[in-house]
C-alpha cells in the first residue's frame, strides 16, 4: 500500500476551497480504495509555555472508520482524555471528496481552527495528510527540532 509522502504548498481562496495535491488524490483512490475522506482538526502540538498549535488532519475514508473503531476499544485513557478526543478529532470531523478539478470547501470553523487564510501546506503524514497553515507549521518545525531524537540509539536503529 502506498503512503502519502511530500509537502505541498497551495492556497485557499476566498470561498475556503483549497486543491488537493493530485499525487495525494491518487493515493486515496489508489491504495485506499476511495476518493472520499474525513476533514477534521489534529491533534495540538505543544509549543511550550502554555501555547498550542493545532493543523488539520485527513484520514481517507475507511481509516477514520477504522480509527473510530480503535478508540471505542482503548484502554488507558481517562474519561476527559476521552472526551477531549471526541470533542477535537471525532465530532468535527466531516466527510468530504473532491471536485472535478481536484478542489474541496474546508468548513469555516476547522479553517479557524487551524489559523488557515491564504498559504497552506499539505504535509504528508504517511497513512494519513496533514494541512497547516505555512505560519503554524514553522512554528511546529521549530518544535520538531528541540524534539528530534538525535544521537539517541533509537534513531541510531532506523539509521539516522
Amino acid at each position: 500500500m502506498a503512503k502519502f509522502r511530500g509537502v505541498y504548498p497551495t492556497t485557499i481562496d476566498g470561498k475556503g476551497r483549497t486543491s488537493l495535491p493530485a499525487r495525494f488524490r491518487d493515493i486515496l483512490v489508489e491504495s485506499f480504495g476511495d476518493d472520499r475522506f474525513f476533514l477534521t482538526n489534529s491533534s495540538p502540538v505543544d509549543l511550550g509555555n502554555g501555547i498550542y498549535s493545532s493543523g488539520l488532519l485527513i484520514f481517507p475514508y475507511n481509516e477514520f472508520s477504522l480509527f473510530e473503531e480503535k478508540f471505542q476499544d482503548s484502554k488507558g485513557l481517562t474519561p476527559v482524555q476521552r472526551a477531549s478526543i471526541i470533542d477535537i478529532i471525532i465530532n468535527p470531523a466531516v466527510e468530504l471528496s473532491v471536485d472535478k478539478l481536484g478542489r474541496f470547501l474546508i468548513p469555516p470553523q476547522l479553517r479557524k481552527n487551524a489559523s488557515l487564510e491564504r498559504d497552506v501546506l499539505f504535509v504528508a503524514a504517511m497513512d494519513k495528510i496533514k494541512i497547516w497553515s505555512q505560519s503554524e507549521w514553522d512554528k511546529v518545525q521549530v518544535q520538531n527540532i528541540r524534539n528530534f531524537p538525535s544521537g539517541s540509539e533509537a534513531a541510531a536503529e532506523l539509521g539516522l
